[in-house]
């Protein structure tokens, strides 16, 4: 499984664990560095002091390189630059905004920086800007999404395609089948977010872990279009939301709805009726809570045998 992402990041497997907020501290950023990925603390749902802690934490608890998520949206996005250029974190993902604004400095300190995108328009940017590889997020994806509802297996080719720098694919993977597809495809990693917030070392309440082992197919839906696309789970807030959207709420209602903290009632405190559950299609093929060490040796061995399976058949015709 060697090629340009592991090398980049000095991982024995190409599988990097999405920055998922209020799901992605240094208990699970550190199990899945230290099992073979790279793990990466969400520090959109964090404070700065907090974020200080967490990344001190994850030093303690692993050798291995870890990383980042930075929203560039987040109100004190300059506290949080200063914290990882003090704290030396080795590699950033950065997402939701313009990555032209703060790659030259992180770059300039040493740091590996990605950038999150969901079309070709801003993989192109991203890469102009300097970033050493692109997150490609299809529309499968958990959390916020793109506007144009690319689904992952259009759009990992697309990128690859229009871009020379590495791609990791995301949205939809969480299997070692799908990890294969993604590298058929051209990516030379994948991100996974939804599988890892039912590990047992994620940060989500246990209320919303049990819910997302519940889920079916059609249990999410991309929501919240005129604000920041977002997929949930469907539960009381999301049929708030789809009433509000269907009586043509404008964006200062919708945005009145959402208010402060919703996704931390949900998907932190465990609030199954009032809370913004936020969770990837996959979640109606998850059906256990498992160690993220072992989350990764799964993904590891279905990809091996799946890629033996299809070299089998290829052999047979």
């Amino acid at each position: 499984m060697q090629n340009r992402i592991t090398s980049l990041f000095g991982i024995k497997y190409p599988i990097i664990q999405g920055g998922m907020i209020w799901c992605s501290g240094w208990k699970l950023a550190s199990a899945v560095s230290n099992a073979g990925g790279l793990g990466i603390i969400g520090a959109g749902s964090m404070y700065p002091e907090i974020l200080k802690e967490h990344i001190q934490k994850c030093k303690q608890a692993t050798k291995k390189p870890f990383g980042v998520n930075l929203p560039l949206l987040y109100p004190d996005i300059d506290k949080h630059i200063a914290t990882i250029l003090e704290e030396k974190v080795p590699i950033v993902f950065t997402s939701a905004g313009n990555p032209g604004v703060w790659t030259e400095t992180l770059k300039a300190a040493g740091i590996i920086v990605v950038h999150v995108v969901s079309n070709e328009k801003f993989a192109l940017k991203a890469e102009a800007c300097g970033v050493d590889a692109i997150v490609a997020e299809g529309f499968e994806a958990g959390g916020h999404n793109g506007r144009e509802e690319t689904t992952t297996l259009v759009l990992i080719p697309q990128i690859t395609s229009a871009v020379k720098i590495p791609v990791m694919a995301a949205g939809g993977i969480g299997t070692g089948k799908t990890m294969l597809a993604a590298m058929v495809l051209g990516a030379e990693g994948v991100q996974v977010g939804s599988r890892f917030v039912t590990s047992e070392e994620s940060s989500a309440h246990n209320n919303f872990k049990n819910m997302i082992l519940q889920a079916k197919e059609g249990s999410t839906q991309l929501s919240l279009k005129q604000l920041t696309p977002v997929r949930m789970l469907k539960n009381k807030f999301w049929e708030d939301v789809v009433y509000a959207e269907s009586n043509c709420a404008s964006k200062e209602d919708l945005a009145t709805l959402l208010g402060r903290a919703r996704a931390k009632k949900g998907m932190f405190e465990g609030d199954l009726v009032e809370g913004e559950l936020e969770i990837g299609q996959i979640s109606g093929y998850i059906n256990a809570i498992k160690p993220a060490g072992e989350i990764i040796a799964e993904m590891v061995n279905e990809y091996n045998l799946a890629l033996s399976n299809l070299a089998h058949k290829q052999l047979e015709e």
